[in-house]
């Protein structure tokens, strides 16, 4: 962790005597990891503290992996103790790299309440727990996941099971592969997301017709992210369509400098080139 955490600023200041309305706006302030790692170990006023459940409604991991670097396990542990501590109450919970299948059935098991999920590069989680976890999820409204390679069959199961979602995030590290177009994941989402307010398809290579097809199936639509989707062309009155229906809309050749991660454009020439270095490098 950073030498001077916001732990040890508030010990310079010599805030343990505050009362614990302010403590506890403070810890809020702090997040799951420094509590769990830090705060809790101030004094025991601020361990007792530590536990109240409305501390532990909205949990977020991500961007501790440098801190936690090669221990996976203690961050896991650290969730699913704050998911203890939630007492069932958790509404928000985010993850970065860790997550694995026994994370997500964790979750699932103790947090069926739960309305927004972020899972951002956890490559360790399986399709099959994804699924199991969204069947017990009826209650979610935002779901994101980055970087994660489901189905389509995945998302159509997540749209039958949880039947209030409005804000979805696909997002991929784009690849520009003109060749290739696959609509598959855009009709799933059409299909079994009708009550969709936000879409994010950052790198989805679904055609025209994809495009057409969510318009129609999710007539609800407020904001629409289509940044990076290069197998558009958005022919005919498609364009015009998209502006009449859509609030904000950001187009595939607009700028992603706002996107809090690199969504990096990766041509074929680039994957042949991969492929032959690693060719190179087992020889």
């Amino acid at each position: 962790m950073d030498s001077q955490s916001p732990v040890d600023i508030l010990g310079s200041r010599n805030w343990l005597d505050l009362p614990p309305d302010v403590i506890s706006h403070v810890f809020l302030k702090l997040g799951a990891v420094e509590i769990l790692y830090r705060a809790q170990w101030v004094c025991s006023s601020w361990r007792k503290l530590s536990k109240n459940p409305q501390l532990w409604r909205s949990i977020d991991m991500r961007k501790h992996n440098d801190s936690f670097f090669g221990e996976e396990h203690v961050m896991e542990k650290m969730a699913r103790e704050a998911i203890d501590r939630s007492s069932g109450e958790l509404v928000e919970f985010s993850v970065e790299e860790f997550a694995t299948d026994g994370l997500l059935l964790y979750i699932a098991d103790k947090c069926n309440s739960l309305r927004c999920l972020r899972l951002v590069s956890c490559y360790e989680i399986s399709p099959k727990s994804f699924i199991e976890m969204a069947k017990k999820l009826p209650l979610l409204e935002e779901l994101e996941l980055r970087h994660l390679a489901f189905s389509a069959r995945n998302l159509e199961v997540v749209g039958l099971s949880c039947p209030q979602l409005k804000s979805f995030r696909l997002n991929y590290r784009a690849y520009w592969h003109p060749g290739l177009q696959r609509n598959d994941k855009a009709l799933a989402i059409a299909k079994t997301m009708p009550q969709l307010r936000h879409l994010h398809l950052l790198g989805n290579k679904m055609s025209d017709f994809g495009l057409k097809a969510i318009l129609d199936g999710c007539p609800h639509l407020e904001s629409l992210d289509l940044r990076q989707c290069f197998n558009l062309s958005l022919e005919g009155d498609l364009l015009q369509r998209c502006k009449d229906m859509i609030q904000v809309l950001r187009l595939p050749k607009d700028s992603t400098d706002n996107l809090e991660f690199y969504a990096q454009i990766v041509s074929d020439e680039h994957v042949e080139l991969c492929r032959r270095k690693l060719q190179n490098y087992s020889l």
